[in-house]
């Protein structure tokens, strides 16, 4: 059987100055910031294909944020982006709301509240990992048809559906602080696998250095 390794990588800073919690909603773009943090993705990547990494399939969700982190990594590998409605952001009852924080106290959204492990808010947790890792099995079964053993795959997603995807993967119960989240923007979240078996999870910043002072809105 052929091994393989799906990175999952996280957009980069949107610009968002009324600090909405955007989920699904259509032209939220990237931020200077956050364009520098797509360039930085991507010459991550292409330092690992000079190193021998068989990257041979490209993928994002349907978003602007995520279609616009993917194109220097288009550009730099020479793939065509597919986009996969399955990595789309997660469902949440508050998106278009902003300073959410706030916004909590008011009682009328107190029902939304019932049940965290669920949660009661938006797209449940489980629901997202089977939707994402459907979306990883195919990608892993196109990248062995394109680039054989030890092929990889690029997927641009979302920080919440990639969070709860890693703590499946690692046996971990999917309810969780969102403050303690190890998903920061254009994080790679690697999947690694030997034919259908998941053998492994790794985890690498490569805009670590650009992180201080970014914009992290809770959803994003």
């Amino acid at each position: 059987m052929s091994r393989s390794s799906i990175h999952l990588v996280r957009h980069g800073e949107v610009f968002n100055p009324d600090k909405v919690l955007y989920g699904r909603l259509p032209e939220f773009h990237l931020s200077d910031l956050g364009r520098q943090m797509a360039d930085r993705v991507a010459e991550h990547f292409i330092e690992e294909r000079s190193k021998g990494a068989n990257l041979v399939y490209l993928v994002a969700s349907p978003l602007t944020r995520a279609q616009e982190t993917a194109a220097p990594l288009a550009a730099g590998l020479n793939l065509e982006i597919a986009t996969d409605e399955r990595i789309i952001e997660a469902e949440n009852r508050f998106e278009g709301m902003s300073r959410i924080k706030s916004q909590l106290r008011n009682p009328r959204y107190w029902p939304l509240l019932r049940n965290p492990m669920r949660p009661s808010w938006g797209e449940p947790y489980a629901k997202q990992v089977a939707r994402v890792m459907s979306a990883v099995d195919d990608a892993r079964m196109r990248a062995v048809e394109l680039g054989g053993d030890n092929a990889e795959a690029v997927l641009v997603s979302h920080q919440l559906p990639i969070w709860v995807t890693r703590l499946a993967a690692e046996g971990k119960k999917l309810w969780h602080d969102p403050r303690q989240r190890e998903c920061t923007l254009t994080s790679v979240t690697t999947l690694e696998f030997d034919g259908a078996v998941l053998t492994g999870v790794r985890y690498a910043e490569p805009s670590a250095d650009l992180l201080p002072g970014a914009a992290n809105v809770p959803g994003a």
